[in-house]
């Protein structure tokens, strides 16, 4: 099937969109990919979501502003697609089916609570094609983490690489995440915080939505008190499976601190939270896959590849792999398993008891 993912995360950036051709199970070909930035109303609107949402109990409410976020995130996805299409030269009839994720502004799984907003049914009417939907629900709902979703993505990739001992692909975005790759045994989890909290202490330092680059945190001392005092908060502790809400470490706060050295102890502590799952895993990485928003900032990949060596760190690009589209890709990958009643989600994964499809199909 040819299909066309889409994924907005919790770094509140934009929409990635991206095709590829699959049955699910193996990918095909490669297509072509896509970005739609939000604007800077959209981020802030989606910005008060994230407020308006923390004490939801309904994952169907959409109380405050979140019906007006709800229309804006299915909105700047449709525009997403159709600028896509008309850029690459698709016509819609192509293409067999639309993976939507939607945009989380709740994960809580502890109380069978995850809410992504965007209206499924709308965007398919816009494009006029069949779209899946709410992939995560049916995880949270048997029990599962409801996260991270991409893994078995991870492992159609993986299988192309012919490499033995264990690797890990882990994607750096709001929050960061791991897939964990040994043969058949996959094992996945949230590790920590991604770009979410480098974000919003830059964005409040310095007025710029994100450490280009890296270039602000390179300039910058680490307080490497203040990230072995961060790690000792109780998640780091847990073992795989496990997952976060954006804003599970928002508490955490470098104030005081100069914007340099602010961005450079945050950006120490994502690569020391992803260091910290190593020894929770059953063997230690030979190496480790970055893709994600993070794979565009050297600084955390330097930090990163002095925290875990002597494994080595490298690109996702670097393996033809797109570092950008993966998550877009994903989505795509996932409808299609979604459509064919294949499991989403695994013990290993998510801790759901049984493997478990998931995502809902417009009609």
């Amino acid at each position: 099937m040819r299909a066309i993912g889409l994924m907005s995360g919790t770094s509140l950036d934009g929409v990635d969109v991206a095709m590829i051709e699959t049955d699910g199970e193996c990918v095909a070909a490669f297509g072509p990919s896509g970005y739609r930035p939000y604007t800077e109303p959209e981020r802030a609107l989606l910005r008060l979501s994230l407020a308006a949402a923390v004490g939801m109990t309904d994952r169907n409410a959409r109380p405050g502003v979140l019906a007006e976020a709800e229309r804006v995130v299915t909105a700047a996805h449709a525009a997403a697609v159709e600028a896509f299409l008309s850029e690459q030269d698709i016509t819609r009839e192509t293409i067999d089916l639309v993976g939507f994720h939607g945009q989380t502004v709740l994960h809580r799984p502890a109380d069978r609570l995850t809410v992504q907003i965007g209206d499924g049914q709308g965007l398919a009417a816009r494009l006029g094609l069949p779209v899946v939907y709410d992939m995560r629900a049916a995880d949270v709902a048997a029990g599962g983490q409801g996260a991270p979703l991409v893994p078995v993505y991870h492992r159609a990739l993986s299988r192309g690489l012919g490499r033995e001992g264990p690797s890990v692909v882990v994607n750096i975005g709001g929050v960061s995440n791991i897939t964990y790759i040994d043969g058949d045994t996959l094992i996945a989890c949230d590790t920590g915080p991604g770009n979410a909290l480098l974000d919003d202490f830059v964005l409040q330092a310095t007025g710029k939505p994100f450490d280009a680059a890296g270039e602000l945190a390179a300039r910058g001392q680490v307080d490497e008190t203040w990230v072995a005092d961060a790690l000792q908060n109780p998640f780091f502790m847990l073992p795989p499976p496990k997952s976060l809400d954006r804003n599970h470490f928002a508490a955490l706060r470098v104030d005081g601190k100069s914007p340099a050295n602010g961005a450079a102890t945050l950006t120490a502590f994502t690569a020391a939270s992803i260091a910290a799952i190593s020894p929770l895993l059953p063997k230690p990485p030979l190496t480790y896959i970055v893709a994600g928003g993070g794979a565009r900032n050297p600084t955390l990949l330097a930090m990163l590849r002095a925290r875990v060596a002597p494994a080595t760190v490298e690109s996702a690009d670097e393996l033809g792999w797109s570092a950008d589209a993966m998550e877009a890709q994903a989505f795509a990958f996932l409808a299609v398993r979604s459509v064919r009643q294949l499991p989403l989600t695994f013990p290993g994964t998510t801790g759901v008891a049984s493997p478990v499809t998931g995502g809902l199909r417009t009609t």
